[in-house]
C-alpha cells in the first residue's frame, strides 16, 4: 500500500527534520526524501505549532555552527579532481589532475555566508563602532568631471 508524503503534524518527524537541519542538511534536501513532508507542509507546520517553530529556530542556529565546523574540514582536506581542456573542435588538449581549490573556496564562502545569515551575532560581519558611539561608514564615490558637476549644479560662482 502506498503511503505518500506525511501531511499531518508528527513530533517524531519534526524532531527528525530539526536533527537533519542541525547536521547541516538543507530543508530542500530533507523534503526530497519520500518519507518526509514537502517544504510547503513544513512551513504550514511552522505556522501552526509554536514548539516546532522554536525547535526549528534552534536547529537553524545549530546548522550555522555545523557550517562553521565544516569550513576547517574543507580547508584542510584536499579535493582531487580532473580539469579537462578542449580545443575549438572539441578535442581534448590537456587533462590536469590536482586539488580543486576553486571548488573548495566556493564551498567555504557559501558556508561563511549562510552561517552569517543564520547567526549574524556570532558569524556575521561586524560594524566598527568606537567608544563614543560613532559609527564609521565607508562611502564609495565615483569621480565627477567638471562638466558633469556644472550640469548638475549650474554655473561656477
Amino acid at each position: 500500500m502506498f503511503m505518500g508524503r506525511p501531511t499531518d503534524y508528527s513530533e517524531k518527524i519534526a524532531d527528525t527534520i530539526c536533527e537533519l537541519l542541525a547536521e547541516g542538511k538543507s530543508l530542500r534536501s530533507i523534503s526530497l526524501a519520500e518519507d518526509m513532508p514537502s517544504k510547503a507542509t513544513v512551513f504550514r507546520w511552522l505556522a501552526a505549532h509554536d514548539t516546532f517553530r522554536d525547535q526549528y529556530a534552534r536547529a537553524r542556529e545549530a546548522q550555522a555552527d555545523s557550517f562553521f565546523d565544516d569550513i576547517a574540514d574543507i580547508a584542510n582536506t584536499p579535493m582531487i579532481g580532473k580539469k579537462t581542456k578542449y580545443d575549438k573542435d572539441g578535442n581534448v588538449v590537456e587533462v590536469l589532475e590536482g586539488d580543486m581549490i576553486e571548488h573548495r573556496r566556493l564551498q567555504i564562502d557559501a558556508r561563511k555566508w549562510m552561517a552569517g545569515k543564520l547567526r549574524p551575532k556570532v558569524y556575521g560581519d561586524k560594524l566598527d563602532i568606537d567608544v563614543n558611539g560613532k559609527l564609521d561608514f565607508v562611502v564609495s564615490a565615483k569621480p565627477v568631471t567638471e562638466e558633469e558637476w556644472l550640469k548638475e549644479h549650474g554655473s561656477k560662482s
